[in-house]
């Protein structure tokens, strides 16, 4: 076995996926009881696809064994359900059959369980770093996003510091007038006091840096792989419990959330953080594209070696052919077509 270089011993790298199969009967009775409760059964926070699945957690993890070696361990987190990893791991990867563990909802809301169950990815974020046994450096994975090429620690962390990928942008001042706008509408002049704006991936990016004091401008991540660094997180949790009970209290998504990501990014460039880095991500949305977007895509990722990352989202949405063009591609890439 290859001897662990001393860096890694000391300052080991995990990766933690939020998954959730969609499919699960279980899961789905559970989620529209509570919808239900919510007197809202078209809640901009429950709507199906953000619970389906296609398997991808499978391409997702195979792609951390097969091009981050150097990750000590994976850490899937559920609720109540367990992916199907086990045999691909062992016919691929045999070494690393150890390196998988699966965490329930109540491990990370130990203390904070009157939020459970919820069914709000952001809730969810916010718990991660509390994973048991979790490294102190970490990189928290999306199930639908992938590495395409070998990288080396570096492109994680350099000198146990995040490297951050994204770009500082003006704060979204129209959006934010935009939806005080139609919730005083709804309320005012539809009866409908309850109404919120669906939650969007930019306005909790800007909550995060809001929560932080600032006024003007936030650092946007990309659909990549995101690091993080423990300590930061926890020491700021534990001086801003409530804020954390607040952001988490909501069992679907709410517009007024702060995204933990972000919020770990703000933490560390407020810090002084300066590793900035470009996203080398190829985004994907194929669901109604022309029928070359695929193929461009991976012509794309194959001629250019900058791209480490490639995100597909709503990939579920699309006929079998489109999603066997693209998951056959990645079986080639990540080398299980056949043993």
């Amino acid at each position: 076995m290859t001897d662990i270089p001393s860096s890694e011993k000391e300052h080991p790298i995990d990766v933690v996926i939020a998954w959730v199969d969609g499919s699960d009967p279980v899961l789905t009775e559970k989620r529209n009881r509570y919808l239900g409760l919510t007197g809202d059964t078209t809640h901009p926070g429950a709507h199906p696809t953000r619970f389906a699945s296609i398997n991808e957690i499978r391409y997702c993890v195979l792609s951390v064994f097969r091009f981050a070696p150097f990750v000590r361990n994976i850490f899937i987190v559920t609720d109540g359900q367990e992916p199907d990893l086990y045999g691909d791991i062992k016919t691929w990867f045999p070494e690393r059959e150890g390196s998988l563990r699966i965490v329930d909802h109540t491990e990370i809301f130990e203390g904070f369980k009157g939020s459970l169950p919820t069914f709000n990815s952001i809730s969810i974020g916010n718990m991660i770093w509390r994973i048991k046994g979790l490294s102190d450096n970490f990189v928290y994975f999306n199930d639908d996003t992938f590495l395409i090429r070998s990288i080396k620690p570096e492109d994680f962390f350099i000198d146990n510091i995040p490297v951050l990928r994204g770009r500082w942008v003006h704060a979204p001042l129209y959006r934010i007038w935009w939806n005080s706008l139609r919730i005083a509408f709804k309320k005012y002049f539809r009866n409908n006091p309850g109404f919120q704006p669906k939650a969007s991936f930019h306005l909790g990016q800007w909550n995060s840096a809001s929560v932080l004091g600032l006024k003007w401008r936030y650092f946007t991540n990309s659909h990549t792989p995101h690091t993080v660094g423990k300590k930061m997180i926890e020491d700021f949790v534990s001086r801003n419990k409530p804020l954390l009970e607040k952001n988490i209290s909501h069992r679907f998504r709410h517009y007024s959330q702060f995204t933990f990501i972000s919020l770990s990014n703000h933490l560390q460039l407020l810090q002084g953080n300066r590793m900035i880095a470009s996203p080398d991500l190829v985004y994907m949305q194929p669901f109604g594209r022309p029928k070359d977007y695929i193929d461009r895509k991976i012509r794309l990722c194959e001629k250019d070696d900058r791209i480490k990352f490639m995100c597909v989202q709503s990939l579920e949405m699309c006929g079998e052919e489109v999603q066997e063009k693209l998951l056959g591609w990645m079986r080639k890439r990540l080398k299980i077509e056949s043993k």
